[in-house]
């Protein structure tokens, strides 16, 4: 197989805020991988929260294009999943963008899309969130109002502020029907987690994401069992093995690409929740269709959905999966994962 990497740094709608900080661009990095006139893209963008920048996951993939190369059956993904971990085991995030290229290149050799080629039913991926990121009360408002008028029947709000219940409420006044998620992103210690979510129980909210900072599992416990709404855990949820070890602290785990390191790994962590009984989110960063679409071929595994990254971009290159009024329609998709380039 041939390896070209390409970078892009693609703005954002709006300045996008979480509890971390805001985020003015996207840092994307895109690999194509080639074979016999057939070329499969794919892609991730890289956060310092997980351990990558751009320029080291390029040079990553840079280090692995041997291996990578090497390859020449694109349907090898379990070998060339094996190879890659053991040769860069703590970068994730580089592997993700690999394996997002290789499932793509793979299915457009046979010639279907990827959910068909893993044997999912398309109708069984459930609607995406759109994200209204930590603005002030006024400005969230808006952006709420202009979501429901796009149609999203579900809002995921972030928080984590010297205000959080003005600014949910601002967001539940500009949509007193829409189903919304509030995601803390580790900002409250397990006392603030259990006051917050009576309050935002009172707004209808349907689940709270990361109350508590990632490595408080026993905080994380705490507010699982005394908050009156559900509990989902994401920078706690990293990979399959985490399973069993937030079972009994949440409701609910977010699985992400970039967190597991591909398409192989993400669907072992969904497997392994499942097994825990704990149901799954598909979740995404601030990020481009190419790394989003085929995220989107695993929605029909989880019960939830957060793949509204790419929405949030002022431009994006790669085309992706429709997502009209947050319905991921697979059935769009006539081959491969649906990330093409445009530009």
């Amino acid at each position: 197989m041939n390896l070209a990497v390409e970078r892009h740094s693609l703005a954002a709608a709006d300045p996008f805020g979480i509890a971390r900080g805001t985020t003015d661009a996207a840092d994307v990095v895109a690999v194509e991988l080639s074979r016999e006139g057939t070329t499969g893209v794919g892609g991730v963008a890289p956060t310092s929260y997980y351990g990558g920048s751009g320029d080291a996951v390029e040079a990553t993939i840079e280090d692995l294009r041997p291996t990578i190369e090497a390859c020449d059956d694109p349907h090898a993904d379990q070998r060339l999943a094996v190879e890659l971990a053991e040769r860069a085991p703590g970068d994730p995030v580089a592997r993700s963008a690999v394996s997002t290229a290789l499932a793509d290149l793979a299915a457009r050799d046979l010639g279907v899309p990827c959910y068909r080629q893993w044997g999912l039913d398309p109708d069984a991926a459930p609607p995406t969130s759109f994200t209204v990121g930590i603005d002030d009360p006024d400005r969230m408002r808006e952006k709420a109002a202009a979501a429901v008028d796009e149609g999203y029947p579900i809002l995921k709000v972030k928080v984590g502020t010297d205000d959080d219940r003005a600014r949910v409420r601002a967001v539940r006044e500009a949509a007193p029907v829409a189903t919304l998620r509030v995601d803390a992103n580790g900002a409250w210690d397990a006392t603030e987690a259990v006051e917050n979510a009576r309050w935002l129980a009172d707004e209808g909210v349907q689940f709270l994401e990361q109350p508590v900072p990632r490595e408080d599992l026993e905080g994380l416990r705490r507010v699982h069992e005394d908050a009156p709404i559900p509990i989902c855990a994401d920078e706690s949820f990293v990979t399959a093995a985490d399973a069993p070890r937030v079972a009994d602290a949440c409701d609910l785990v977010t699985v992400k690409l970039i967190k597991t390191g591909g398409l192989r790994a993400a669907r072992e962590a969904i497997a392994a929740a499942h097994a825990c009984e704990l149901d799954v989110m598909v979740g995404c960063m601030l990020e481009s269709n190419v790394s989003i679409a085929p995220a989107c071929h695993l929605a029909p595994l989880a019960e939830y959905a957060d793949l509204d990254g790419a929405l949030l971009l002022a431009e994006d290159p790669y085309r992706g999966v429709p997502m009209s009024e947050g319905r991921i329609d697979l059935r769009a998709v006539d081959r491969g994962s649906g990330a093409r380039q445009t530009t």
